[in-house]
């Protein structure tokens, strides 16, 4: 028997430890070619990759979040595509049509832009509802149905969605039901003075994008994330878990707490970072390390809207404090 050496309070150092595998190390040179300064959340998102899941990046414009998809499209050597949202984006333009051949006298099937193994979709909540509902079969799935007929998408398929702020102009907040299938929320902040100096710098000789070179490809994705399958889990963590879990349906700044899909999510990204930090054992730290990303977009909070991610932060804090670490095998 051992126990985790770090506590809920004092669990940052793994949040600021390279990766051991020598592939997600160079995997985050890479990417942060595109994106100075950011490689907290960069690590985070190839977290989320290698755990299978998707990504909503939410900030304000203007902070890197389309560069930081198309970096990592790069990195991976995936085909990547990109739809702007906007009001009049129809469910076909996402998910593809049948349109009827004169020359061949039937439908054939044309495919959206979701045909591709990373969709960048960008500034997803200036859409219609019903546009946004399109991405929730194919985000669970990995598939589309268009007149009954059922049509895989590429493997692997990752969703990076990108978010302005519900107060921005022309937005509308995305329901629970759309939000619950991303893996994590995330967000990329401001850089720091030097960051934003040494982005001002590297822009007199090109667009840093343009330097960013392959590491992987989407077979050694698949493998990386049959890897993470592996990840041994003992029976003291998967109690964990669900006590933690537990915990956001009955806190007192918590309306509706996590699902069991939250549960399969803080699972799945907790093994993605044993995977990265080089071990095939998962550990009480590595669950404390994601556990905001992948709740605090999955609880709905007492109080106004605005104010709600702080305040589901905030919870989530509490219960990881209030929650003892448990004893692993």
């Amino acid at each position: 028997m051992s126990r985790s050496t770090a506590s809920p309070a004092t669990a940052q150092p793994l949040a600021a430890a390279r990766p051991t595998q020598p592939i997600i190390r160079a995997m985050l040179e890479e990417i942060g070619k595109a994106l100075n300064g950011k490689d907290e959340v960069i690590y985070k998102v190839l977290l989320a990759i290698l755990a299978g899941g998707h990504i909503l990046l939410e900030d304000m414009p203007g902070v890197g979040k389309t560069t930081l998809a198309l970096a990592i499209s790069r990195t991976l050597d995936l085909s990547c595509k990109r739809i702007q949202f906007t009001p009049d984006v129809l469910p076909t333009d996402v998910v593809g049509f049948n349109m009827y051949s004169k020359a061949t006298d039937r439908f054939i099937f044309r495919e959206g832009a979701a045909f591709c193994n990373l969709l960048l979709a960008d500034e997803i909540n200036r859409t219609s509802s019903k546009t946004q509902s399109a991405l929730l079969e194919l985000m669970e799935e990995g598939a589309v149905t268009i007149d009954g007929v059922t049509h895989p998408l590429p493997a692997p398929h990752i969703v990076i969605a990108t978010q302005n702020p519900i107060t921005c102009v022309g937005t509308q907040r995305l329901p629970e039901s759309q939000l619950d299938r991303f893996l994590v929320r995330l967000s990329i902040g401001y850089p720091d003075a030097g960051a934003e100096i040494a982005l001002l710098k590297a822009r007199r000789s090109g667009d840093p994008l343009d330097t960013v070179c392959r590491i992987a490809d989407a077979e050694t994705l698949l493998e990386m994330r049959a890897a993470v399958e592996d990840i041994y889990v003992s029976d003291t963590l998967y109690r964990y878990v669900v006590a933690l879990t537990n915990a956001t349906r009955s806190h007192s700044a918590v309306r509706l707490g996590v699902s069991p899909r939250g549960s399969l999510a803080l699972m799945q990204m907790a093994k993605a970072s044993a995977f990265a930090q080089g071990r095939d054992h998962l550990l009480p730290d590595d669950i404390v390390y994601v556990a905001p990303d992948v709740f605090c977009h999955r609880m709905l909070m007492q109080g106004s809207a605005a104010d709600a991610p702080a305040l589901a932060e905030a919870a989530v804090r509490d219960i990881l404090a209030a929650t003892p670490l448990p004893w692993t095998d």
